[in-house]
């Protein structure tokens, strides 16, 4: 549990301040450490992140292609949160992403020219069940034989990839063609993009891959709110991931809650597919995942495992996939490896070492509170 108790039994770090303040500092430490790596490289570490932070939100279109990305991050944060809840390491969330992909691009091909709403709700059902679907196998053998999640999901993301190929490159391949990808769905069932909904209204505004999946994912955070704090099924999780022995004294299955965890987990996870293949790519393609479930590990632990918090974790994310995509063209020393490197230092400070700063936090939280109580005025004093 975060925080801990003073001598008078109540909390040291206020809610608030965990939730807030110490990711905060933690990210304000990350990009400290990120500035002295670029200065050590000879730019001028204030010009590179203010060029990255334009570049991500400095106009329109450069917002779109951000949320495009967060969208993605805001699917795997919460599928990892969700199996967390239960106590489980779901690091598997890049081959149900996949194989969700797989359930959107088949309702794509299958109702090839139906109108999008169609194709949208059919793409949603199927991302979202083979996405359980892969993570129901890893799931089953943690509950009924003890196997370890961290390492079933993390070989399931090895075979989703060898599957996924197989299927492109001898089965869903387009005919005729050399490249592993499907045929492209046709313009009508594609999932409309932010912009040509807006067109609709009468705004114009530049575009970009963002599509009606960003409400997808908004509304997944909210679901995932309800059912982890005001479901019983949601309270039978957290109440496994606390203490499955105790669990069982309340009549809690842990296998079932294990098995349920990572059935609602896969389903999140598969929900990327919606975006990438119905929303943005139009086709199945190999690798359109692009290491997004890992990077959900880290939006997760960044969010503290609530979907308030993972939010605005992975429009971080977000803002680092957009703008270090086109910062080398401004400064050629700063290429994506040493973006990849701002990433894993987020991830080090915000995660492995979340806790870095507490015992200075609480320390200096003891003291203020020790000297609100010697500069109060006790009761009765002060009177003429």
């Amino acid at each position: 549990m975060a925080g801990g108790g003073d001598a008078a039994g109540g909390r040291v770090v206020p809610r608030w301040v965990d939730l807030g303040v110490i990711p905060m500092v933690n990210l304000a430490a990350a990009f400290a450490l990120s500035g002295l790596v670029i200065l050590a490289i000879g730019e001028n570490p204030i010009d590179v992140l203010g060029l990255m932070v334009r570049e991500a939100l400095g106009y329109p279109e450069a917002i779109g292609y951000t949320l495009y990305f967060t969208t993605n991050y805001i699917f795997t944060g919460l599928a990892v949160a969700v199996a967390f809840h239960c106590g489980l390491f779901n690091i598997g969330g890049e081959g149900q992403a996949y194989i969700g992909g797989l359930g959107a691009g088949l309702a794509g091909l299958v109702l090839f020219g139906w109108p999008w709403p169609a194709v949208a709700l059919a793409g949603v059902v199927l991302a979202a069940l083979f996405g359980a679907g892969w993570a129901f196998i890893p799931g089953w053998l943690q509950a009924r034989r003890g196997s370890h999640i961290v390492i079933t999901t993390i070989m399931f993301n090895f075979i989703a990839a060898a599957v996924m190929t197989w299927l492109l490159v001898d089965v869903l391949i387009k005919p005729g063609q050399q490249s592993p990808e499907s045929r492209a769905f046709p313009p009508e069932s594609w999932l409309p993009t932010v912009d040509r909904v807006l067109a609709g209204m009468g705004v114009t505004v530049a575009p970009s891959p963002l599509n009606l999946s960003f409400l997808l994912a908004l509304a997944a955070c909210v679901a995932v709110w309800l059912f982890i704090w005001h479901t019983p099924g949601g309270y039978e999780l957290r109440t496994v991931g606390r203490n499955d022995r105790a669990a069982v004294y309340a009549g809690i299955r842990p296998g079932r809650a294990v098995i349920v965890a990572m059935l609602v987990s896969g389903a999140l996870a598969g929900l990327v597919g919606v975006n990438e293949i119905l929303g943005a790519q139009h086709r199945l393609i190999l690798n359109f995942t692009n290491g997004v479930g890992f990077v959900g590990i880290a939006v997760a632990l960044m969010g503290r495992n609530h979907p308030a918090g993972i939010v605005p974790a992975a429009l971080l994310f977000g803002v680092l996939a957009q703008g270090g995509a086109n910062i080398s063209f401004d400064f050629p020393a700063v290429n994506r490896e040493l973006v990849m490197v701002i990433q894993g230092l987020v991830i080090l400070l915000a995660g492995a070492l979340e806790n870095l700063f507490r015992p200075s936090i609480e320390a200096a939280l003891r003291r203020r509170r020790r000297d609100d109580d010697d500069g109060a005025v006790p009761a009765g004093e002060g009177r003429a």
